[in-house]
């Protein structure tokens, strides 16, 4: 593999990697979309699909000048299915499910006082809404999921709006994963620095007559 595909790979996974650690380093959980993060987790794999898969079936489409945007709106356009086939949720950095369940059921409680629980789920009949707790503590991040059919639009954009807002509220400590995901991405950066000096000192090598 050749300096740019080492460029092309790694620079948007050590962007995604501090993203995370800035995230994880906050005193406040961070709450994103199920879509966001369906988004920013595509862009940080885009380098390694562009350097795998794509570059696999890039000679199939010739070496016209439109090859590689129409393979590059491809992988758009199945990470729009992906999105779209996905059920609705919440992402909840930096948190514990031990944390956010309060929130959850105050929220519940709010919108629905015949609101009722099943293990990390909880119902809310008069909305139409269902959704599920599910959390990996070691890692400090928690997913709020819709269950069942696709609830109501206003619904669960009624429940997604409040538990953000009560999520905003709380305080957490740092998580020593932001520590571990900045340092992953700055040994990324490294490393993508020292392959791209190399390649440009084999091109001047090169260029000036001087075989590696």
């Amino acid at each position: 593999m050749n300096t740019m595909p080492l460029s092309v790979a790694f620079i948007p996974m050590a962007i995604y990697f501090i993203s995370l650690g800035i995230v994880h380093l906050r005193r406040r959980p961070r709450v994103i979309s199920g879509t966001w993060d369906w988004v920013g987790i595509a862009l940080a794999a885009i380098g390694l699909v562009v350097v795998g898969p794509l570059a696999l079936v890039q000679p199939a489409a010739g070496a016209a000048k439109w090859s590689w945007p129409m393979l590059l709106t491809l992988y758009g356009l199945i990470v729009a299915l992906c999105v779209l086939a996905a059920r609705p949720r919440m992402v909840i950095y930096n948190t514990t499910v031990q944390q956010l369940r309060p929130l959850v059921a105050e929220v519940a409680m709010g919108l629905d006082p015949l609101s009722r629980w099943a293990g990390e789920s909880v119902a809310l009949p008069s909305r139409g809404v269902q959704v599920h707790v599910d959390g990996n503590s070691p890692m400090r991040t928690v997913a709020v999921i819709a269950l069942g059919e696709r609830p109501p639009i206003e619904g669960w954009s009624e429940f997604s709006r409040k538990l953000a807002q009560s999520v905003g509220k709380l305080r957490v400590r740092r998580s020593p994963w932001g520590y571990v995901f900045l340092t992953i991405s700055l040994g990324l950066f490294a490393w993508n620095g020292f392959t791209a000096l190399n390649g440009q000192w084999k091109i001047w090598l090169t260029s000036i007559g001087i075989g590696i």
